[in-house]
């Protein structure tokens, strides 16, 4: 079976919109989370309600980012953010590993992330039509589906081979990934811009997930004594996989190797987290990877900040790892650009990735005190220095939708 290997990144995120920006945000401990602007399709409230009727006021939105810039007035017309996002960053990364002139077009795979799809269009149509029933734009469906970043990815790049989006809501980044990677190694293709996607911060995204009291008041604070729920947000990560043979034959810059991926279902309840799922995906990383547990020097958790979901994952972690788990150096890097659903598995792979080359382990923030309850080995304050081998990036999704990925660092 072939090795695989990442030799191209590119993002557009709450905390830089390219690689080095990301990077920077990442071990300086800068959030992207911040106020967010009037929604224009929210409810008239009275001048000094600032809240738009929301229990929050902070979102973890992408800045300074103006697709104008970037994108053709074809694709402009014809998109929604999240695909701006999507094809943005996946130029980055093609541009760097120079994918698109190695390979037949017909052996490169997009296999990219997205739950929510075209949220903006969306409501920006349905808007009209129930107020004022207005005509809607005649690329509303493709401007919504979640397919279309997979689909523009392929138009842009001129890219024959097998186009997919996967849809595993929180998860979704991470199981294409993990796809893109089996594909890979199993000589279905011979390379793939993969990752993911997603700009769901539309007033009734935000009123939907306000529903569910999950959404934090304040600040996501993943694993702190005092969290209270997540913060949402936005953005994209995409990265170029090869077979490390083809890397090394044409000197490409090697980020990491993707060497496992797991997955699994709670089969338990649809919001409700269980630690088996969790820690039935961990083991098939590892067991994918061909690794030891007392092998992983890094955990990049799901964290969400919620009261349920940290300490099942903490739960889910102890199961897999034993006593060995209190040691492992654990962060969740949401307390900088927040829960971006579809796309959050992918930043967090992006984190993982630049951590590993960097010998450089992300920190929490926000955080005075862990809870006990957590009995896990945090990263608080500022980046802690290891020269880890092998890291694991967990994405644990509602409907008990698993995905993990074993992320091993380059000699």
């Amino acid at each position: 079976m072939n090795r695989v290997v990442v030799t191209g990144l590119g993002c557009i995120t709450p905390i830089g919109n390219t690689v080095a920006d990301f990077r920077t945000s990442l071990f300086a401990g800068t959030t992207g989370i911040a106020p967010f602007p009037p929604y224009p399709e929210a409810p008239a409230r009275p001048a000094d309600d600032k809240t738009q009727g929301l229990r929050f006021t902070q979102t973890a939105a992408v800045k300074d980012f103006d697709p104008r810039q970037h994108l053709e007035s074809g694709i402009l017309t014809a998109t929604d953010r999240t695909v701006h996002f999507a094809v943005v960053a996946a130029r980055q990364a093609a541009a760097e590993s120079q994918l698109t002139s190695r390979y037949a077009p017909d052996r490169i795979a997009i296999v990219v992330g997205c739950a929510c799809g075209g949220r903006q269009a969306e409501e920006t149509e349905t808007n009209k039509l129930y107020t004022r029933d207005a005509r809607v734009h005649p690329l509303t469906v493709v401007r919504t589906m979640a397919s279309a970043g997979a689909s523009n990815i392929s138009i842009d790049q001129k890219i024959t081979g097998p186009s997919l989006n996967i849809s595993t809501a929180c998860a979704s980044g991470t199981h294409a990934i993990g796809l893109a990677f089996q594909m890979i190694r199993a000589g279905m293709i011979d390379a793939a811009i993969t990752g993911g996607h997603e700009a769901p911060l539309t007033f009734g995204f935000l009123r939907a997930w306000d529903s569910m009291r999950v959404v934090s008041p304040t600040q996501c604070r993943p694993f702190s004594a005092d969290r209270d729920g997540m913060t949402l947000g936005e953005g994209a990560a995409m990265f170029t996989l090869e077979t490390l043979e083809s890397a090394k034959a044409r000197n490409a810059t090697i980020y990491a190797e993707i060497v496992g991926t797991g997955s699994s279902a709670d089969a338990s309840h649809i919001t409700q987290p269980h630690p088996d799922g969790a820690a039935a995906a961990m083991r098939a990383a590892l067991k994918d990877a061909g690794a030891s547990p007392k092998e992983v020097g890094y955990l990049s958790a799901h964290g969400t900040g919620t009261l349920v979901n940290d300490v099942t994952e903490a739960a889910a972690i102890h199961q897999v790892f034993g006593p060995l788990a209190p040691k492992i150096p654990v962060s969740s890097t949401k307390s900088l650009h927040g829960h971006s659903i579809g796309a959050s598995g992918a930043l967090e792979a992006l984190a993982t990735i630049l951590a590993l080359r960097e010998s450089l382990l992300p920190a929490n923030i926000g955080i005075t005190q862990v809870d006990p309850a957590i009995d896990l080995d945090i990263i608080l304050g500022a980046p802690r220095k290891a020269s880890t081998k092998l890291a694991l990036s967990n994405s644990l999704a509602f409907g008990g939708l698993n995905a993990v990925l074993a992320i091993r660092s380059i000699e």
